[in-house]
């Protein structure tokens, strides 16, 4: 009967209950247990066993060039980082908002890790991340216009909560490409959040986009 109920979980894709059964077996005083206390231990399994691989679905999407955590930054080196900061964006409450965020620093002090590390926390909090360097993200679309795949495209990327974009402004853009990578950004604008990494200071943004007039 034992071995039908956990084939029986199994089929209904309940994992982490058959799992807890099966450990349940194994345990010496499991008979001191109330049948409430091992449901809820059986249920509370599945509810990790679903967090856990939702999670690892997300982070699979995210394609995070990097496995950073905000947990793991270290204060000790000088780049500019305020604790304070990190600690109000490890809320989440940006997201929330769908305000976006700005790393700048010259090469070499973390800004991709950061942003993969904020990139980690939605992630872990429950949102839909997707990291991509620019340049790549434009040849994407450009291949896309070619096989009319465009709109969906334009589609998948406007849904995701949180776009992070590195490499940001590092070369001038085609009129094509400005006008892609607008439609990407007016898409997302006050409805999901964006990340963007760069080296290339705010002031120099105009010339690497190539229209003056757009901010």
């Amino acid at each position: 009967m034992l071995h039908q109920t956990i084939e029986t979980l199994r089929r209904l894709r309940l994992t982490g209950m058959a799992k807890a059964l099966e450990e349940q077996q194994g345990v010496p005083d499991r008979d001191r247990l109330s049948f409430d206390e091992r449901l809820a231990m059986l249920v509370d399994r599945e509810a990790v066993e679903r967090h856990n691989a939702a999670l690892a679905q997300r982070l699979r999407i995210a394609r995070l060039r990097q496995a950073a955590c905000l947990e793991d930054i270290d204060y000790r080196t000088v780049r500019g980082l305020d604790r304070g900061l990190i600690q109000a964006l490890a809320s989440g409450r940006w997201l929330q908002e769908h305000a976006n965020i700005l790393v700048l620093g010259p090469t070499g002090v973390g800004k991709s890790w950061i942003s993969c590390a904020l990139g980690n926390q939605a992630a872990r909090d429950g949102f839909s991340v997707r990291y991509q360097r620019l340049p790549r993200l434009l040849d994407e679309i450009a291949l896309a216009r070619v096989d009319g795949t465009a709109v969906r495209l334009f589609a998948r990327l406007a849904k995701i909560q949180l776009l992070i974009l590195d490499d940001w402004a590092m070369a001038k853009l085609t009129g094509e490409q400005r006008r892609d990578l607008m439609e990407v950004i007016d898409d997302r604008h006050q409805r999901a959040s964006t990340i963007l990494a760069t080296q290339v200071p705010i002031e120099r943004w105009h010339d690497m986009i190539g229209e003056p007039t757009t901010s």
